[in-house]
């Protein structure tokens, strides 16, 4: 069943170019056809057009625009939404003062969550995970990624992981799993941690990989977590399986995560809020996409990542949300794209395609997510008549969205 899309004021992010990414003073360009129409055929975009051109079609359903604005959906590179509860008690502690690292210490942080994890059935999770997905949804994600990592132990993280897969098979948005065992030392293994990174090189990996649970595997590289070396073997074993890396770089700390990173040609390094001038040149001519998380930033109240810097080096970079109970409590992209403008000086253009292109390149998924592209998957939202492309993340927390269309089908109507 093919869907006209009519009355369009404008589509935004249009891109023929057949690129995977786009960088430096590239990303602040953006293709916008205003007074369009849009056609899809199954699952794909087929053409579209002015509407001086509108072509007859027949058999097809049609959706009345009324200037409303089409936007390619956002992909989210970076999320941790399988998880149980919530963490506001942590939110009172850093309140009160308590970093990040002094609560982890405390045997809060990720091992909080993975007690609780521990204590609930799948089912549940699902449950509670898709409360969360359809929640981003709504605000116009269209391709996301989901973490494992709240488990840390074998049984517990593939728990999280085959819930991950029931939400790949069940969910209208398209899903990337990744394995994150390394995402703190489980409690059983506490003061081993080499013993730790053996246990998930031994055993958890390749038990994820003969259930064929991930596309990735990530490590937290960053001071008081892992350390480069440790994480270059969990890489190296991953790759053995399939599973290319994306790692989390620089949060806390210049950790090496980035160099090392790009040495193994992980697909992204994520965080980068600590980020010099020799990572900077290390991400240069590299393939791995450095992806920054500024709603982590807003909530730890920590430095944000250096995007003008890099932007201006020449460097891509992409955008997603850090969506957990402890970090980033919100899916939100286009809060996020809005937190890029006003915290990081991203442009409204630049900030769109770090949200869209770029996050689906973080993915490996560019060729089919991130832009309106004839024969890409139809991915995309509309919202009431906009004044101008800034609107967007200018007025981040007004309702705007009146339909969402994934994979050629109407989600949501207005």
């Amino acid at each position: 069943m093919s869907l006209l899309v009519k009355n369009i004021g404008a589509i935004v992010g249009i891109d023929e170019s057949g690129r995977e990414r786009i960088e430096g003073k590239a990303m602040s360009e953006i293709t916008i056809l205003e007074k369009a129409w849009l056609v899809t055929e199954g699952d794909r975009i087929k053409d579209y057009g002015t509407m001086d051109k509108l072509p007859h079609i027949e058999d097809c359903e049609v959706l009345n625009a009324e200037g409303g604005w089409l936007f390619p959906s956002f992909c989210d590179s970076h999320t941790h939404i399988v998880y149980a509860g919530s963490r506001e008690r942590e939110f009172l502690d850093k309140i009160n003062g308590l970093s990040y690292e002094e609560i982890a210490k405390r045997g809060g942080g990720i091992l909080n969550s993975a007690d609780r994890l521990h204590d609930t059935s799948e089912d549940e999770l699902y449950r509670q995970a898709m409360e969360r997905i359809d929640e981003i949804v709504g605000m116009g994600t269209g391709l996301v990624e989901i973490k494992s990592g709240y488990g840390l132990t074998l049984e517990d993280e593939l728990k999280i992981l085959r819930v991950i897969r029931r939400i790949r098979q069940t969910a209208p948005l398209e899903v990337r799993a990744t394995f994150l065992g390394a995402h703190a030392v489980g409690r059983a293994y506490a003061g081993r941690q080499e013993d730790y990174v053996e246990h998930v090189c031994r055993d958890m990996i390749p038990a994820v990989a003969r259930e064929g649970l991930a596309d990735f595997v990530d490590v937290f590289c960053d001071r008081g977590f892992f350390t480069v070396e440790q994480t270059a073997k969990i890489m190296a074993e991953g790759e053995k399986y399939g599973l290319r890396a994306k790692i989390h770089a620089n949060e806390l700390a210049v950790s090496g995560g980035v160099e090392i990173g790009v040495e193994h040609g992980a697909l992204s390094v994520d965080h980068l809020e600590s980020m010099g001038d020799a990572q900077i040149e290390a991400l240069r001519g590299s393939k791995t996409m450095p992806t920054m998380l500024p709603g982590c930033a807003f909530f730890l109240g920590i430095g944000y990542p250096p995007a003008r810097k890099m932007i201006d080096a020449g460097l891509a970079v992409a955008l997603a949300s850090d969506f957990n109970p402890g970090t980033a409590p919100s899916g939100n992209m286009r809060f996020v794209v809005s937190l890029a403008s006003i915290k990081m000086k991203m442009t409204p253009a630049e900030a769109i395609n770090a949200a869209t292109l770029n996050s689906a390149c973080a993915m490996g998924e560019s060729r089919d997510y991130g832009s309106i592209t004839r024969g890409k998957v139809a991915n995309f939202y509309i919202t009431r008549e906009l004044p101008s492309l800034a609107y967007l993340p200018y007025a981040h927390q007004t309702p705007v969205i009146r339909n969402i269309i994934l994979k050629g089908k109407q989600i949501k109507r207005a």
